[in-house]
């Protein structure tokens, strides 16, 4: 069960130095055994990970009702039996002490325990009270039932359109920057292309700690001999640094100037691809007036002449990357006998001008025709595990609908209150409130203009990822008339102000559907019972649903009277599934997921029938089928190799296109400065970001015993200079603090991460130092995305010295 050595050691060396006995012991990767290998006394199956959006498959062990084992799935594609330290530890994360058993709800200052049927009417009758001032917060956790459910008994049912999910803080500028490039949402390519690139360059983006299995690949191809040319564009030096030829250090913002700079050297020495543009390219410009993800069409020389002033010089001023370097990469890109991969993940997303630098990436791309073909690609990568297939592709923000379909489009209006068989006019054409308004307006007094009274959070932690805590949620505690629900497996920085706490079913103790990076749509059964009375997020939307249906409200009748969420068993009589005792008598998740499936043809996300997927280890869309019956996959949309909706004849169509004619968008967009930058009162850049142990913020990983010792605490690195300036030492504890709030963290020198000097980076996972007390709310205007990556702070030592 060895890997190459060269594997092993990129795996590994994500792992804290005093924790390498830990890693060591367990593996910060593991291969899994053989077919013949697995315990026979034990029963398995399969389920994608719980953790990242890359969607790795493990084979899950179980023994009298409980997970005893875990291994890599080897007839998994997406991860090929390999697995990263978190993966091979994600059987724990559902054992930890303090599970939520019980319904508890808010009593003084304390909470007391109420039953299900009462938890549920308080939440109906809160609904009840005022829909319009009801909202849902999701996740890019959520399933793609539990997303599509919540998606339904809002739009569908209380014609109410404020939900949105945490995805919104994590993916939505990759959302508007395809849209905006090719009318369509999610990357083109797919995993295959780290096996063939020659180039790999990482854009504010550290894959050797956040996506250990999918950067493993890379390194793995040197351990056979090839050449893979890694260049990593960055704030601060990773362990993704480590393994790159080239490190390109940039200033905050940087990555604007850098795009820019590579288009101008394509351009002025001809090293653009004429013939992939002319055949499958416009130029856009944002509009003066109302600017906007379609733009106006400019010429080509127009593109030229404003794309001329970013010479490399003028981007060497912007970015602090060397004007060398930004010729060695327009050059590369000028090369027709390489490939080269983009990946990019929250360094180019969590961006105030987020939407721009992912279209210009992607415009680098099409400039240099480094598109389509195995290897060519530019790749977002998520960091939830269902941000692609939930939140994207059901649709579960603010201003979407199924399919990628727009409220405020009446034709998809129309269509999906036909699917839904919903009276005309039920569904709100006026987008709802996105997650940083929602909960600014659920901070908000009523006499303020706070007009969300309750909110109903599932699957996420508002309380520890939303920026600028200090306004956005804290400011809760002081508001008696607001209330707060949330559903969740564990105690959070979330329940800790909540009035109601609904306790969840976790992963594997349900059935679920996930859709990963890759396009790919992921199934699996619930395979252990859930602790006590916690039960599954889709049952408790269904049961709210039909409590207000008993209460009388119009919207839980479809137009012909009958219950919204109504499913038959195979003799055609009506389930009550609003039971919990009834809910398993009927595969809810199938009935659902084959309702969702007919919304994903208009825009070619075709999805198989949910039986093709029990039987796969994932299909990546669109999934057609063939004339044998059988159905097949796309690899590659756009090329006419591989997607069956490319027009027979054509190499590449982009058959979604902003301006109907099958062509892709290459945007021009202006650089500008970032909101806030460092000044002498607050001297620091703080940027914040995930580590190898933990996930997100630290809700299960946390409770798993080797991970949590492995990495037990959040801390600040700091250049060593920087630290000896203010007199301070590995392991002292200093204080963070910007014009929004402070924390105090321990300080990391030459740790795994090394900014440069005037920089300090502190992950967000650890609810005892939550560094989003800290951070900035501002965000991009097209997908209303937190930027959490730069803001301006000042460290100060515990005696009251500043640097």
């Amino acid at each position: 069960m060895s890997l190459t050595s060269d594997r092993r050691t990129v795996l590994k060396s994500a792992a804290m130095a005093a924790a390498c006995a830990v890693l060591a012991k367990a593996g910060a990767a593991h291969a899994a055994p053989k077919n013949d290998e697995l315990d026979a006394g034990l029963t398995w199956d399969k389920a994608p990970c719980r953790f990242c959006g890359t969607g790795c498959h493990v084979q899950v062990g179980t023994q009298d009702g409980k997970i005893v084992a875990i291994a890599g799935d080897k007839q998994a594609d997406v991860n090929k039996g390999l697995l990263c330290v978190k993966g091979y530890h994600v059987g724990s994360a559902i054992y930890g002490k303090d599970r939520l058993t019980k319904p508890l709800l808010r009593k003084g200052d304390g909470y007391v325990a109420i039953s299900w049927d009462q938890a549920i009417d308080v939440v109906a009758r809160r609904i009840m009270k005022a829909p319009e001032r009801f909202a849902f917060y999701g996740s890019g956790q959520w399933t793609i039932p539990e997303g599509y459910a919540a998606q339904k008994l809002m739009k569908g049912g209380l014609a109410n359109n404020h939900i949105d999910p945490n995805a919104r803080l994590c993916m939505a500028s990759a959302v508007t920057g395809f849209i905006a490039t090719y009318g369509v949402d999610e990357p083109a390519g797919c995993y295959a292309d780290l096996d063939a690139c020659d180039v790999l360059i990482t854009w504010g983006n550290n894959p050797a700690e956040m996506h250990p299995v999918l950067f493993s690949r890379v390194v793995d191809r040197r351990s056979r001999g090839e050449k893979v040319h890694i260049i990593d564009i960055g704030t601060r030096r990773t362990r993704t640094t480590d393994q790159a030829q080239d490190y390109l250090e940039m200033k905050p913002h940087g990555d604007l100037a850098i795009s820019l700079g590579i288009m101008q050297q394509l351009i002025v020495n001809e090293g653009w691809d004429k013939d992939f543009v002319s055949k499958h390219c416009n130029f856009r410009g944002l509009e003066a007036d109302k600017p906007s993800l379609k733009g106006e069409a400019i010429s080509f020389d127009d593109y030229k002449q404003r794309i001329a002033k970013y010479t490399p010089e003028h981007v060497e001023e912007l970015s602090g990357v060397p004007a060398e370097k930004i010729r060695m990469l327009g050059a590369l890109f000028a090369r027709r006998d390489i490939k080269i991969t983009s990946l990019w993940c929250m360094g180019m997303n969590q961006h105030t001008r987020g939407t721009a630098v992912n279209s210009l990436v992607h415009g680098v791309h099409l400039l240099s025709g480094h598109f389509g073909r195995p290897g060519d690609a530019p790749t977002s990568l998520t960091g939830q595990p269902s941000a692609c297939g939930t939140v994207r592709e059901v649709g579960t923000l603010a201003h979407a609908l199924p399919g990628g379909r727009l409220v405020a489009k009446e034709a998809h209006r129309r269509q999906v209150e036909e699917m839904w068989n919903l009276p005309a006019g039920r569904i709100n054409p006026k987008p709802g409130y996105h997650t940083v308004k929602m909960f600014d307006q659920f901070t908000k007094t009523a006499a303020d203009g706070g007009d969300i009274d309750t909110i109903f959070v599932q699957v996420t932690n508002p309380g520890q990822t939303l920026p600028n805590l200090g306004k956005l949620f804290n400011d809760k505690e002081l508001m008696k008339e607001k209330f707060l629900i949330v559903s969740d497996g564990y105690p959070t920085a979330t329940t800790r102000l909540a009035d109601l706490i609904l306790p969840a079913s976790l992963w594997v103790e349900k059935n679920g559907i996930f859709g990963n990076s890759e396009r790919r749509t992921q199934q699996w059964f619930r395979q252990v019972i859930p602790p006590g009375d916690a039960r599954d997020d889709t049952w408790m939307t269904i049961a709210i649903a039909h409590r207000l249906f008993e209460l009388g409200h119009p919207g839980m009748k479809d137009k012909d009277g009958k219950f919204i969420f109504t499913v038959k068993g195979e003799d055609g009589a009506e389930v009550p599934i609003w039971k919990w005792e009834h809910y398993y008598e009927v595969n809810v998740d199938k009935a659902l997921f084959e309702e969702y499936r007919a919304f994903t043809r208009m825009k070619h996300k075709d999805l198989a029938p949910y039986d093709e997927y029990v039987k796969s280890r994932g299909m990546r869309w669109p999934v057609v089928k063939q004339e044998d019956g059988s159905w097949r996959e796309t690899r590659f949309r756009f090329s006419g190799f591989d997607d069956p909706y490319v027009a027979e004849g054509k190499e590449f169509d982009f058959y979604h296109s902003t301006t109907g004619d099958g062509r892709a968008q290459i945007w021009y967009h202006d650089y500008t400065p970032p909101p806030e930058m460092p000044d002498d009162a607050y001297p620091f850049w703080l940027c914040t970001g995930r580590v190898l142990e933990h996930w997100h913020t630290g809700t299960m990983t946390r409770r798993i015993p080797q991970l949590s010792r492995a990495m037990p605490t959040a801390y600040v690195e700091m250049h060593r200079e920087d630290a000896a300036k203010l007199g301070v030492s590995n392991g002292e504890v200093v204080i963070i603090e910007s014009r929004r709030g402070r924390i105090e963290a321990p300080v990391w020198i030459d740790g795994r991460g090394r900014p440069p000097k005037g920089s300090v980076f502190v992950p967000f996972f650890d609810e005892t130092r939550m560094v989003n007390n800290v951070t900035l709310d501002a965000h991009d205007p097209f997908s209303k995305q937190p930027d959490y990556k730069k803001c301006a702070v000042r460290v100060l030592r515990r005696n009251g010295t500043a640097r």
